[in-house]
């Protein structure tokens, strides 16, 4: 199923409040040519929105891309397998959100012939689709006459209406989302909702907003009455993340390599890696590698070389993992109830790996030296439902 978008007219905006006309002037001659744009079946704005909330647009572009070219329908992802599925959204990072598209379009194709529900009420009921990513896929891939507000949406509408409470508070949220319920023009609400998040995403920014450019500025509230628009909506006290050490063993045997498959729940779910964990407090880090190697697998290592150290950064926390590797181990392979496998190189990099596994394979077939640490990638919170 093809979505063309509504044609956008006078009649379509008479009576509606001028800052929503003068925004839905300006981003039917402003859209971004994003790639869920140029084909929007429901589909591919489903994986958007999902990819969306996470990620910010200009980096999600190319992992949606890949997405789609993999599995271009919900039957091609529902043939899938898991693995197949999260090796296919690596580096997205908040690997939950494919499994649990994997899980939707499972159900969809059991129960639904492959077709997506047209209201957002019946979207809930797919794993991981919760209020914001059943509104914004009934609005824009439906024209339901409703409001998908994300925090780039949140930040302009506090803007506009000199909201000065947190918007991540519910009682606010509410209070924004009623104010562009009742304002939207009922034909338009995919073009409303779209318009909020490109003029949030690209003129209304989080700090430095444009607003000598804006398409609003004039009806503004913020930027009327305020010598700061960015004061706007008030900002939380940034938290510094808590730094976790680890150690790392690369276990390679007759050119192939051990690894295990992380507990489908929880961070990096389903993900394979090299065996390691967390260091004790005062445990030097090749002690920790080998307590670790044995309590994940029951093997013990022989004469450990060190790689280097590795830094990545998750949304929470940042980790520092010593990376070792081991030629030769003793004992019996016991992964209590992990899945392991040996694998080769090539098999290897066909596996679904972290982020942080990834950054640490290029340096496994080098001679040690000191520490070589790689930068870590930050997360880029992208959409945040309302």
């Amino acid at each position: 199923m093809k979505i063309h978008p509504r044609p956008a007219g006078s009649r379509a905006t008479e009576g509606v409040d001028p800052r929503v006309s003068a925004l839905l002037a300006w981003f039917s001659g402003h859209r971004r040519p994003l790639p869920w744009r140029r084909r929007p079946t429901p589909y591919r704005i489903w994986v958007a929105e999902v990819l969306l909330q996470q990620t910010r647009v200009a980096q999600a572009v190319p992992y949606f891309e890949r997405f789609v070219r993999r599995f271009p329908t919900v039957r091609a992802l529902a043939r899938a397998s898991e693995d197949q599925v999260l090796k296919a959204w690596e580096g997205a990072g908040y690997y939950a959100r494919a499994r649990h598209l994997y899980q939707a379009a499972r159900r969809l194709v059991e129960e639904r012939g492959g077709k997506l529900p047209h209201r957002s009420e019946e979207l809930r009921r797919l794993p991981g689709v919760g209020p914001y990513i059943a509104a914004a896929v009934a609005t824009l891939a439906f024209h339901e006459p409703d409001v998908a507000l994300d925090a780039n949406g949140l930040r302009v509408l506090a803007r506009w209406t000199l909201e000065r409470g947190d918007p991540g508070r519910a009682t606010v949220r509410r209070r924004l989302y009623h104010w562009a319920l009742d304002r939207r023009p009922p034909a338009r609400s995919g073009e409303f909702t779209e318009g909020l998040m490109e003029l949030g995403e690209t003129i209304c920014l989080p700090r430095h907003p444009r607003c000598g450019v804006c398409p609003v500025a004039a009806q503004c509230r913020a930027r009327q009455e305020l010598p700061d628009p960015g004061a706007i909506p008030t900002r939380r006290p940034g938290r510094t993340k808590p730094l976790v050490l680890g150690a790392v063993v690369a276990v390679s045997h007759r050119g192939r390599w051990l690894v295990l498959r992380r507990p489908s729940t929880g961070l990096l779910g389903g993900l394979w890696e090299f065996p390691g964990g967390k260091l004790r407090k005062g445990e030097p880090p090749a002690v920790a590698a080998r307590r670790e190697l044995r309590e994940e697998t029951g093997l013990t290592a022989g004469a450990l070389e060190r790689i280097g150290l590795f830094r990545h950064e998750y949304s929470h926390f940042r980790v520092a993992l010593h990376l070792f590797r081991s030629r030769s181990v003793r004992g019996k392979l016991r992964a209590r109830g992990r899945r392991h496998r040996w694998v080769g190189w090539t098999e290897l990099r066909r596996l679904p790996l972290p982020r942080a596994t990834l950054k640490m394979l290029p340096s496994l077939g080098q001679v040690p030296g000191p520490d070589r640490v790689s930068r870590g990638s930050r997360s880029h919170p992208g959409r945040t439902g309302a």
